[in-house]
């Protein structure tokens, strides 16, 4: 980071986040609700979908989050896991990886670049942990810029898919 990057401290996750984590969310859907992308997180506010407090609280227990602090205070998390979700219907890695489950930034924090810092960090622990292979997905809609942000940050597209009528890409990096 250049000396006008704010100081970014992230540190381990635990159920205790699971409240920003869903504050993160929430905001994030009004954010690209109010900039007319209604397709990628739906309009229900993530705290209030089916299933979506629970899969933040198991997100919290079952995986490796990571929540990145500005001024101690929450404003991005990541949740790294051994693997894509049972929702995401792609083929097998083949090999040991570590995949990127949620990356999420508070919004009023908009390009001080939190979702890149935790995303360095999750290329960290990857190596860290011995392995290779870094892979997220994505909503591939709209203009493709959240395909752009995560190439920007070293991934490559790899393989798409669709869930539902819903365009996804998954995108992986290399890290050894």
């Amino acid at each position: 980071m250049d000396d006008t990057s704010p100081d970014i401290r992230i540190r381990p996750g635990g159920p205790a986040d699971a409240p920003a984590m869903l504050d993160m969310l929430d905001s994030a859907i009004v954010w690209m609700n109010e900039r007319g992308n209604t397709e990628q997180w739906g309009t229900t506010p993530y705290s209030q979908k089916p299933g979506g407090v629970a899969r933040v609280q198991r997100y919290t227990t079952e995986h490796a989050p990571y929540i990145a602090e500005l001024g101690g205070a929450p404003a991005g998390a990541l949740v790294l896991g051994s693997g894509p979700s049972s929702e995401v219907a792609i083929a097998p890695a083949g090999e040991p990886e570590r995949y990127v489950r949620l990356l999420v930034s508070d919004r009023r924090h908009a390009g001080l670049g939190i979702g890149a810092a935790l995303l360095a960090h999750a290329v960290e622990e990857t190596r860290r942990a011995g392995v290779d292979l870094l892979r997220v997905d994505c909503w591939a809609g709209g203009g493709g810029e959240l395909v752009a942000f995560y190439e920007r940050n070293g991934f490559t597209p790899v393989d798409r898919f669709l869930h539902g009528s819903w365009p996804g890409q998954v995108l992986a990096r290399r890290v050894g």
